[in-house]
């Protein structure tokens, strides 16, 4: 059987509309600046690209399990229905990395992404997690109730109580559906796109005017198509473009120097770099675009800047979602929740992680703050006898040696 009849089950089909379908597909509503925008054309620029890409990677590669709070400790709990479908296996053909990207892409170029749970048992246990494409979907809302309408390669649609769909929401206004990124930024996606499309066509086939070719006296017909003919062999498009003319004759070749709209043509697009960065909550160095005075310390910074500012409120959104739909009631009352691990991103080097560790565990005359232990989990190391506490202070400095008796006391 195959996914969308398992999907649909009993579910009575019904005609959807082609039309509707087609428009949410290849739609989108116009720019300013004269470009239809949609998620499909807007994940053709290749800065909508790399910042989808950048959080959606940041997301997927660092490890989400399920925990359970037990009080004075809060442990992996591997032995729990759903710790392997987000963390290893989450169906047939995706790896846990494989869904989370998915589901981020979704989510940053749609503003929501729906993900089938598959349950069995009285207790409805989920066993498997499979994605469904945002423009199939249709999300209704009816007397507080949310249900989902979704459609098939075939035409056909059903419709599922929110118990079935896990709906993952970027930040909303009516509370049930996530606002598109992609339709809020679409002007300065659109300009992108424009200004790409210009700069695409001026360069088509090395055809831009480069320069002036003069005569003395006037050409005839035949002398004009010979040199038309001579110059699209030679010396336009390529490899040719760059190489020197012979000219006899007279002639006279004047090269065209960048003119201002080109130098503006080129700021039009380093800005609109950092436009779409703004709206994807990116930073511009993350995406290749850096500027020139950066170091490699101030990479480093900006990097962890990255994590804490654009990825941990993806992880808590997650997080919380994953909470809320993933678990039951029974599950959080027994202290379970899902957790991403963005520890490996946040080490950096290793001299910084030894000075924290150091502070941390405390040193000469100032009490630490963590045990061995906590600091061997945070490298993944596992415990030690004993390092559940937190060590004693260190003498502030050097104890006075202690008088042997024998001293010379200065007699004879």
């Amino acid at each position: 059987m195959g996914f969308w009849s398992r999907l649909f089950g009993d579910a009575d089909a019904k005609s959807a509309s082609t039309l509707e379908l087609f428009r949410e597909i290849y739609g989108g509503r116009e720019a300013r600046s004269g470009v239809s925008v949609n998620w499909q054309t807007a994940i053709e620029v290749a800065t909508v690209l790399a910042c989808v890409r950048v959080i959606a990677n940041g997301v997927a590669q660092v490890p989400w399990r399920v925990y359970q709070d037990q009080g004075r400790s809060k442990r992996p709990a591997v032995n729990h229905y759903l710790y392997p479908v987000i963390y290893r296996r989450p169906n047939k053909w995706q790896s846990s990395f494989a869904l989370r990207e998915t589901v981020m892409y979704h989510l940053l170029l749609t503003g929501n992404a729906f993900v089938w749970k598959g349950m069995v048992g009285s207790k409805r246990e989920i066993r498997e997690l499979k994605p469904i494409e945002p423009h199939r979907v249709t999300v209704q809302m009816t007397d507080d109730v949310l249900t989902y309408r979704v459609q098939a390669d075939n035409g056909q649609a059903a419709v599922f109580p929110a118990d079935q769909i896990w709906h993952l929401r970027g930040p909303s206004w009516n509370t049930w559906i996530g606002l598109d990124a992609t339709k809020l930024a679409r002007d300065a996606i659109g300009l992108s796109i424009a200004t790409e499309t210009a700069q695409a066509e001026l360069h088509k086939n090395g055809a831009r005017v480069g320069g002036l070719l003069s005569v003395d006296g006037n050409l005839s017909k035949e002398q004009f198509d010979f040199l038309s003919a001579w110059l699209d062999k030679h010396a336009i498009g390529g490899e040719r473009s760059q190489k020197p003319l012979i000219l006899d004759h007279g002639a006279k070749f004047s090269p065209f120097q960048m003119t201002g709209v080109d130098a503006q043509h080129l700021e039009t697009r380093k800005h609109q770099i950092e436009e779409i960065c703004r709206a994807y909550g990116v930073m511009p160095i993350m995406v290749g675009h850096a500027d020139k005075t950066a170091t490699y310390a101030s990479a480093e910074q900006m990097f962890l800047a990255h994590v804490v500012y654009t990825l941990l409120p993806w992880y808590e959104r997650i997080e919380q979602s994953a909470d809320n739909e993933l678990l039951s009631e029974t599950d959080r009352a027994d202290g379970y929740y899902t957790k991403f691990s963005p520890n490996g991103l946040l080490r950096g080097a290793a001299k910084d992680r030894a000075e924290f560790y150091s502070k941390a565990l405390g040193g000469p005359g100032a009490r630490g703050y963590m045990t061995p232990n906590e600091v061997r989990s945070l490298e993944e190391l596992d415990p030690i006898d004993g390092g559940d506490t937190i060590p004693e202070p260190m003498p502030a400095g050097p104890s006075e040696p202690k008088p042997t008796g024998d001293e010379n006391d200065g007699s004879n």
